[in-house]
């Protein structure tokens, strides 16, 4: 059996994050602890910090969380007008990169989601739904070993 190429994910997010300006491109993939899954950032392009490394999520908490439990992109073009101040401590990444304006698309293994791929910048109404479109035209139709989209039996 012939070894894949090894997919170099911070290169592939430093490229994205340069290619369409974005602040703060990050990936969180799926881990198992114990019996259920939760979500870690692993990569980060632009990032102020390394406090993304201690985040982890549960399915349908912050961002990454809804990406994984819907399978759906999540686009929040004005963090202030969208979430609740008191409910940020849901969106860790969110606050820990001090994003204003953020999307989220999932990466697929297998017909189930087992990444996030986040792009977002620190000010207001930068991402739109357009550009979360070409955002996400530009990795179709696979991140590395991810599919960017579901494949569905015909």
């Amino acid at each position: 059996m012939k070894d894949e190429p090894v997919f170099d994910f911070q290169q592939g997010i430093d490229a994205l994050r340069e290619r369409f300006h974005f602040d703060l491109v990050s990936i969180a993939l799926v881990q198992s602890a114990a019996d259920q899954f939760v979500l870690t950032w692993q990569y980060a392009s632009g990032n102020l910090n390394e406090r993304y490394k201690r985040i982890v999520l549960h399915s349908g908490k912050g961002v990454a969380g809804r990406v994984f439990k819907t399978g759906k992109p999540v686009l929040i073009q004005n963090v202030a007008e969208e979430l609740d101040p008191s409910d940020l401590f849901n969106y860790p990444i969110i606050a820990a990169e001090q994003l204003l304006s953020v999307g989220a698309v999932p990466l697929w293994k297998d017909s189930r989601v087992a990444g996030v791929l986040l792009a977002g910048y620190r000010q207001e109404n930068r991402i739109t739904a357009p550009l979360l479109q070409a955002f996400k035209q530009e990795i179709e139709p696979s991140f590395g070993p991810f599919l960017t989209r579901e494949l569905r039996e015909p």
